[in-house]
Order: C-alpha cells, then structure tokens, then sequence
C-alpha cells in the first residue's frame, strides 16, 4: 500500500516485530547449523588422522557424527524452506491465473503445517518411548536423537508461521553465496 506522496507505508508494529523475530530465527537456525556441520567436520576429520596415523580410532565419533547429520537435516529444512530450496512441483501452479495459484500455495501451506504438527506429536511420542534405551557408544538416552524430529518440525513450523506471505508471494531470502567471485 502506498501514501499520498507514493511512498510505501511501514510496516505496522506487528509484521517488523515478526520480521526481526524471523530474522533473529534464521540466524540463530544458521548460526546453530554451522556450528554443528563444524563439529561434524572436526570430528570425522580428527577420527580419520588418529585412526590412520595413531592406530587409535574413537569410536563414539561416528556414532555422534551420524547424530549430528540428523540434527543438522531437521533442524535446516525449515531454514532451507526459507530459501526455497525444496523440491517443488510448479507445472499446475504456474499455469493457474494469480488468484487460483495464491490460493493453491495457501492451501499447501495449511497442509504442511497439518503434516508438521502431527509430525512433531509422533516425534515427541517417539521420543519418549525410546528414552529409556541407551545409543551404543556413547551410552546416551536414544530419545535425544530422535529428538531431532519434532524439534526440527516445530523449528519449520515457526518459520512458517512468522512468514506465511512471503511463501505464498514466492519470495524467497537470498542464499549466501558458496564462494566469492575473483577479480
């Protein structure tokens, strides 16, 4: 919407508090992705020279390691879902008139935040009913990894949730680049 003077008009208090809410999400989601995938890297990495170099192999280390992929997977599909970076089907939806396509995104929008939220109750459930089992090597509750599924699913729900409309618009967060380009 725009004023008399053709500017746009701010936002109202509400949206810029879910906008810097969101915006404060995705870089702690990021921020928390990273640092996991870091000590993913350092653990493999450090697996590797000790097994290799020392004769001396950690084998809680791969069981982490594999831990830590999950977590990593369900806790980034939201924040990749802010990017979009999914899989997605668009022939039917980039043939309908704008009306009907917003209309189709809402509609899947309500739909993944149905299969969300059953999805973080079933994980929950899961959860519980494994915590009394211990992982292998390192002995911890099983319920801690698979707590990595309704986390990972309440984490994309609020993605959505604090910004349904730019999913609907298509408008998507720009991805930082992998690499910077050389002179």
């Amino acid at each position: 919407m725009a004023t008399s003077s053709g500017m746009p008009d701010a936002a109202p208090p509400a949206r810029e508090a879910d906008n810097r809410l969101h915006a404060w999400l995705k870089r702690a989601n990021g921020a928390v992705l990273i640092a996991m995938m870091g000590v993913m890297v350092a653990l493999v990495f450090g697996n590797v020279v000790a097994r290799y170099i020392f004769n001396l192999s950690f084998i809680w280390a791969e069981e982490l390691s594999q831990y830590l992929m999950v977590w990593v997977t369900f806790l980034g599909a939201g924040l990749a879902f802010t990017q979009g970076r999914h899989v997605a089907m668009d022939l039917v939806h980039d043939l309908l008139p704008a009306a009907p396509r917003a209309a189709l995104r809402w509609f899947v929008l309500v739909l993944t935040l149905a299969f969300l939220t059953a999805t973080a109750v079933l994980g929950v459930q899961f959860a519980l009913f494994a915590w009394d089992q211990e992982t292998p090597a390192m002995n911890i509750p099983f319920g801690v990894p698979y707590l990595a599924v309704p986390i990972g699913a309440l984490l994309f729900i609020a993605h959505i949730v604090l910004a349904p409309r730019a999913y609907v618009e298509r408008r998507f967060d720009e991805p930082p680049p992998l690499e910077q380009e050389g002179d």
